[in-house]
């Protein structure tokens, strides 16, 4: 049995999760301004010295506010699991309970520009 390779190529993309303001049942999840409400509770959890002195003015780069098909969603970085699990849950915990509707997507690599 060949051993597991730790190189970058190798490993597997970096995930994410993407909550929709979308109910299971197809209603628009209220109020109109959850994911900033979210994101911005989840702010302080960031990489050490992320952002500098303005940090205190930015969404975590592991919760962020978005809008894809016109639906408010936030997307949630799986690295947050292992920085902080207890936000993590907290996170996934917020979308179960209203029901909202979770997509697991990962990172690609773009594709090198030949032209």
């Amino acid at each position: 049995m060949a051993a597991a390779s730790h190189s970058p190529a190798a490993q597997a993309p970096a995930g994410e999760c993407i909550i929709q303001g979308m109910t299971s049942a197809g209603q628009p999840f209220r109020p109109s301004d959850w994911a900033e409400r979210l994101c911005g509770a989840m702010s302080c959890f960031r990489p050490e010295g992320y952002a500098g002195r303005n940090a205190h003015l930015l969404y975590s780069p592991y919760v962020r506010p978005t809008v894809l098909g016109g639906i408010k969603s936030v997307v949630v970085d799986e690295a947050l699991r292992a920085v902080q699990p207890l936000a993590y849950h907290f996170v996934m915990d917020f979308a179960r309970d209203n029901d909202l509707q979770v997509i697991r997507a990962c990172l690609l690599p773009e594709p090198d520009a030949k032209i």
